[in-house]
């Protein structure tokens, strides 16, 4: 599997990129091989069954909303995420789906969107959209799996041998953080670099450049957005915005470019991540990295990086989120970073293995030293549940984001006061996050029927 860095950092929606982006990408792709198909005209119905976590969470994440806008033909970077709830409500009021955008079908809800209490075996997030003439027969029929992050498979994928599926030849493939290491000694190459080169099989090097700038420009945008709302989020829970608060109350006291002391370090890095976290949970836009449940911790201790180091370079956004990419490949290569597949240690746990990477890398710490920070931030994310209350991306995740990011800024912080050498290596780690995510009950797996989702309504 070759994952690219724009794979692991992908402009979005909230509030989930497994149980959003992922079927909103599904649902356009079916709706696209429906026109390549030249039977796009003749589609006068289309059902949905969703199962799994898709079934169990969906409505709280926003999955049926999604891939209703999926069908117009709309995709998770483009959308303006402000159409969405107003295309579903006029689509429920009137029965009618502007399918492609191009003409309507009937589109009864409870009829054609049907959650299903079910796995199907490949993977817990699992969708099927049946399309139909007028006369009610089958014109075209798929299964997908959104298997973490936004990336998406459809069943020909799924049960396809690994070996016929194409490859993209790269010039440092690794497989694990041994080969990594290995790969940046035997070339006198940083992670960093190493990634570049391989970025390069894709893009030219401006053009890799040019894209991480406009990812870090819309990860700065979603935190500027956080920053600036209030009242409550969406979903029933009626959890209330801080980062507008929060806000106010530190530009008063301190400022996010001087560092009077460690904990007025930490006040603006759990800024930074509930402002991302909050935006996310209101739908908005933002960066899935490498999915929306954790998508506030890596643009926090980026952050931290260019508002509190000294003499902060541009150049070195490239660098950070080239080394994280490299270790969410690894994350997503070797185990999961699907929270339905291996809980919250898949998502979180693997974004502050990332963001440490990053941080690592940007204050010149050696390929050892790297994998040695990676490894701290997810040993100690280990085991860690996914068990939202409500089914919304709300609580615990947006704290658990910047809990997340501090435990990054550690890690990087212990990493460097070493020389990369450790008793437990990073692929042990992962393995170990893989083996926990199997032997965890499916309840703690974002289904909400355990842990907190089942304890805080009690309460």
């Amino acid at each position: 599997m070759s994952i690219s860095v724009f794979d692991l950092f992908k402009i979005g929606v909230g509030p989930s990129s497994s149980h959003t982006v992922g079927p909103m990408v599904a649902a356009a792709d079916f709706a696209a091989d429906l026109e390549q198909q030249g039977v796009a005209e003749k589609v006068q119905r289309i059902r949905v069954d969703l199962y799994g976590s898709l079934s169990a969470t969906g409505v709280g994440h926003g999955t049926d909303n999604s891939i209703i806008v999926g069908l117009m033909g709309e995709r998770p970077n483009s959308i303006d995420p402000e159409i969405i709830i107003p295309e579903v409500d006029a689509l429920k009021e009137s029965n009618q789906l502007k399918f492609l955008n191009k003409h309507n079908i009937e589109f009864i809800w409870d009829r054609d969107m049907l959650m299903l209490e079910e796995n199907l075996p490949y993977h817990p997030n699992a969708m099927r959209l049946s399309a139909f003439d007028g006369e009610g027969n089958a014109l075209f029929e798929n299964t997908f799996y959104s298997i973490g992050g936004g990336f998406v498979i459809d069943e020909s994928e799924a049960t396809a041998d690994a070996h016929v599926v194409p490859q993209v030849e790269l010039p440092y493939d690794f497989h694990n953080a041994a080969e990594l290491l290995q790969m940046c000694q035997d070339n006198n190459l940083s992670v960093a670099e190493l990634m570049m080169e391989n970025e390069k099989v894709w893009r030219s090097e401006e053009e890799i450049r040019d894209g991480l700038m406009d990812i870090w420009g819309a990860m700065k945008e979603c935190i500027a957005n956080g920053l600036h709302k209030e009242g409550t989020l969406p979903g029933g829970l009626h959890v209330r915005r801080r980062a507008m608060s929060l806000h106010k109350s530190l530009i008063r006291t301190t400022k996010p470019n001087v560092i009077s002391s460690t904990l007025g370090a930490m006040d603006w890095v759990n800024l930074y991540a509930l402002a991302v976290n909050e935006e996310n949970a209101g739908g908005g836009r933002m960066v899935t990295a490498p999915t929306n449940g954790a998508a506030g911790i890596i643009p926090a201790v980026l952050m931290y990086y260019m508002e509190f180091i000294p003499n902060p370079s541009e150049k070195c956004v490239a660098d950070f989120l080239l080394a994280a990419a490299a270790i969410g490949a690894l994350c997503k290569k070797n185990a999961s970073i699907s929270g339905a597949e291996v809980g919250c240690q898949g998502e979180v746990g693997s974004a502050c293995a990332m963001a440490a990477a990053g941080l690592c890398q940007v204050l010149g710490g050696t390929a050892a030293q790297v994998e040695n920070a990676a490894e701290i931030g997810l040993e100690h994310n280990l085991g860690l549940t996914c068990d939202p209350v409500g089914g919304l991306v709300q609580v615990p995740c947006i704290e658990r984001n910047a809990i997340a990011a501090m435990k990054a800024i550690n890690a990087t912080q212990m990493a460097l006061r070493g020389d990369g050498d450790h008793f437990i290596s990073l692929d042990k780690v992962i393995k170990t996050m893989w083996d926990t995510g199997m032997d965890m009950q499916e309840k703690y797996k974002e289904t909400s029927r355990g842990g907190l989702a089942v304890n805080a309504i009690e309460c």
